[in-house]
């Protein structure tokens, strides 16, 4: 039968959420609002407009929200030419790849961005499709996205395994009835992804790929 191994991407893939910090927090500023540091980093995972709402409440002028969106955009855009993959990430699917698994990334970057991310993993060949935020009406925590990768593989919730590294990824996984696996490069305490639905939590792409013969992805 077939398998899959759904990915996100920011975070666990490519080392970009500190990046997303910083620009999420200067989009921000620079609409008015002093947000800490490290509640852009917990928030780091959610679509645009849920993570605005997370950080400055259902009481705000949501009139702001489509321009620090786009404040954000142009900003983390200027990395678009050095996004870094994280060690091992485009080797850890294209090793999936060859062993039968149908990869799909799920992640709530699209167009330009997506390209970007992909062109940073470097592993086009062995990755089956994406289901981008486009595709969804709901992002992460709800489970739609992954639900839609699943269906992108044709491989039903107890054929797959999605890796993530944030919570919400985790939350989006288990209520989709995948088996989570956790990454800790994206800054996620090991508690909080086990807390959330982790089955397993490995460090970045280079462990998971290092352990594939015994663990999570065996």
């Amino acid at each position: 039968m077939e398998r899959a191994a759904v990915f996100d991407v920011d975070g666990t893939l490519v080392d970009t959420n500190h990046l997303h910090v910083v620009t999420w927090w200067e989009a921000f500023r620079q609409a008015g609002h002093r947000v800490p540091m490290h509640a852009v980093h917990r928030a780091v995972g959610l679509p645009s407009t849920d993570l605005i709402a997370h950080l400055l409440g259902d009481d705000r002028d949501t009139d702001q929200d489509a321009d620090i969106s786009a404040g954000h955009k142009a900003l983390y855009g200027q990395y678009f030419d050095r996004l870094p993959a994280l060690p091992e990430a485009g080797a850890l699917l294209r090793r999936l790849h060859r062993d039968g698994w149908t990869v799909v990334l799920a992640t709530s970057a699209g167009g330009a961005e997506l390209s970007a991310l992909r062109r940073a993993i470097d592993a086009d060949e062995a990755i089956a499709a994406t289901a981008s935020a486009d595709d969804v009406d709901e992002g992460k925590p709800a489970p739609e996205p992954v639900e839609h990768a699943l269906e992108l593989a044709g491989v039903p919730a107890e054929r797959a395994v999605f890796v993530g590294d944030t919570v919400w990824d985790m939350q989006a996984g288990s209520r989709a009835g995948v088996r989570c696996v956790g990454v800790l490069c994206g800054g996620i305490p090991r508690a909080d992804l086990e807390e959330s639905g982790a089955d397993a939590v490995y460090a970045d792409p280079a462990h998971l790929l290092s352990a594939l013969g015994d663990g999570a992805l065996a």
